[in-house]
């Protein structure tokens, strides 16, 4: 079961990181919201869809 959950957050980890490097946003707020949802998986990805799609 927690190795079915991992590759699911992986999963889409790996969509938000996508989705950050397609976006018009400027270069260092890509880095920022990249490194935060490396270091923060979970939540970095949770953040990105509620706050910074919408940036």
């Amino acid at each position: 079961m927690i190795g079915i959950l991992g590759f699911i957050v992986m999963i889409l980890d790996i969509v938000a990181i996508m989705d950050v490097l397609k976006s018009s946003i400027d270069t260092g707020k890509k880095a920022l919201w990249i490194i935060l949802i490396l270091f923060l998986p979970v939540i970095g990805m949770v953040v990105y869809f509620l706050i910074g799609k919408k940036q």
